[in-house]
């Protein structure tokens, strides 16, 4: 049987990508629900895709706070100076451009819930007047001394290692400390077995409709069997791009084909460049047409190195006769620079 968080009036998404049957899925739904009516802090944990947003939805909505504001603020899409401004509003002047007061997001979410994302990302010095909200219930907008006070439930979210940062000072402690009320780890879509056909079913009969197909989408084995074997490093994110893309190619057939990369190119690579082709200056090309062949390979150099410095000394001393031990113009027979001759000159002499 397919099971839900519970019932409850929330938005659209929340619900219909909230299902699941799975022991990781339902023990985290489980844990949800249990600490949803406590107004208390709660940390989600999770890798990218998993659905953080969307149990913070749920979160609010299970609990006593569901009539009241939900806003959510993603850290990590503005700078510090922005993001303080974003949280805790401004008066006129605190800044340039402030032209009149700016209520902000604390106060907006007053007796509801303040989702977090990204949390990793807020600097230390907005970690500490967001550290005085949650222990005493009060702030002050930018530019002002006024103390404020508000009641709002912090709901915080991170794919990174929020305990590993405290240690490292890149996150406050004593923030870690408040939040951490509860800490739920989302299930990544590799350990919710059984979770994928449920999932890949839904997101395709919502594609199918949307697309106008009136049979409803069906998978083959060898496609089903596919998407389970797959790893899903992008979770169910990942997963719902996969199913809708292949749903809108079947185009209305069965599904038989699921691309994980659209990426890959279905043309053949450019063949490499040749390597162009080097001609030695005249007098090189001389010097190598009147050395006589051998009969027999010759033995092998002691070394690569002492090959190429006798081969030097040899061009440089018969570009020298040639030139009547003119250097420039035995410079110029050899293709180099005077300079550069002048450098190879001094180590063969």
């Amino acid at each position: 049987m397919v099971k839900m968080a519970n019932s409850y009036q929330a938005p659209e998404q929340a619900v219909s990508e909230a299902i699941g049957q799975s022991d990781a899925f339902l023990a985290f739904q489980e844990r949800l629900s249990a600490v949803a009516g406590v107004a208390r802090p709660v940390i989600l944990l999770g890798e990218r895709g998993t659905g953080k947003e969307l149990a913070a939805i749920r979160l609010h909505y299970l609990s006593t706070r569901w009539d009241k504001p939900l806003l959510t603020l993603n850290c990590a899409a503005l700078p510090a100076s922005l993001l303080e401004s974003e949280l805790f509003g401004h008066e006129p002047g605190a800044f340039t451009g402030a032209l009149k007061v700016r209520h902000g997001r604390f106060e907006a979410a007053r007796q509801g819930t303040l989702f977090l994302d990204e949390a990793a990302a807020i600097p230390l010095s907005v970690q500490e007047k967001i550290l005085r909200v949650v222990e005493y219930g009060t702030f002050e907008r930018l530019g002002s001394s006024e103390q404020k006070r508000v009641d709002v439930r912090l709901i915080a979210a991170a794919n990174a290692d929020l305990a590993a940062m405290a240690r490292q000072g890149t996150f406050k402690p004593d923030l870690l400390d408040r939040l951490s009320f509860e800490v739920l780890h989302l299930p990544p879509l590799r350990a919710r077995h059984g979770d994928i056909p449920l999932l890949a079913a839904r997101f395709a009969a919502r594609m199918q409709a949307e697309l106008g197909h009136k049979s409803p989408p069906e998978f083959t084995s060898a496609a089903m069997a596919t998407l389970e074997a797959h790893p899903w490093p992008g979770n169910v994110r990942e997963l719902k791009n996969v199913v809708e893309r292949a749903v809108f190619r079947a185009a209305g057939k069965r599904i038989r084909q699921v691309d994980f990369d659209p990426f890959a190119s279905p043309f053949p690579p450019l063949p490499p460049l040749p390597a162009p082709a080097f001609t030695a200056p005249p007098a090189v090309q001389a010097s190598l047409s009147a050395a006589p062949l051998p009969s027999d390979p010759p033995s092998l150099p002691a070394s690569l190195p002492d090959a190429l410095a006798s081969l030097e000394n040899r061009l440089v001393h018969d570009a020298l006769a040639k030139a009547n031990h003119n250097q420039r113009r035995a410079a110029e027979l050899l293709g180099l620079s005077y300079h550069a001759f002048r450098g190879v000159y001094r180590r063969v002499r």
